[in-house]
């Protein structure tokens, strides 16, 4: 199970949180909370991944064009 905050869990709702894992849910967290995460979300994210390792992560997350292209100048 992952500690996330409250303002993150509205993220997902479709999901079992008490199944969600960090170790095997990395990515799916990160896109999620990439492309739909408020600032709050965003700033929890980064206290659990560094920003170079999300800019790594970034060509095999599935964002939206305009999310992409924005976490890739972000991040660069």
């Amino acid at each position: 199970m992952i500690d996330l905050p409250l303002e993150a869990q509205k993220y997902f709702w479709g999901d079992d949180l008490s199944d969600l894992s960090w170790e095997k849910h990395k990515n799916y967290i990160v896109q999620t909370l990439l492309e739909k995460g408020d600032l709050v979300s965003v700033r929890w994210l980064f206290t659990k991944i560094s920003k170079e390792e999300v800019r790594l992560l970034l060509p095999d997350l599935h964002l939206r064009p305009k999310s992409s292209n924005f976490w890739k100048i972000y991040l660069s």
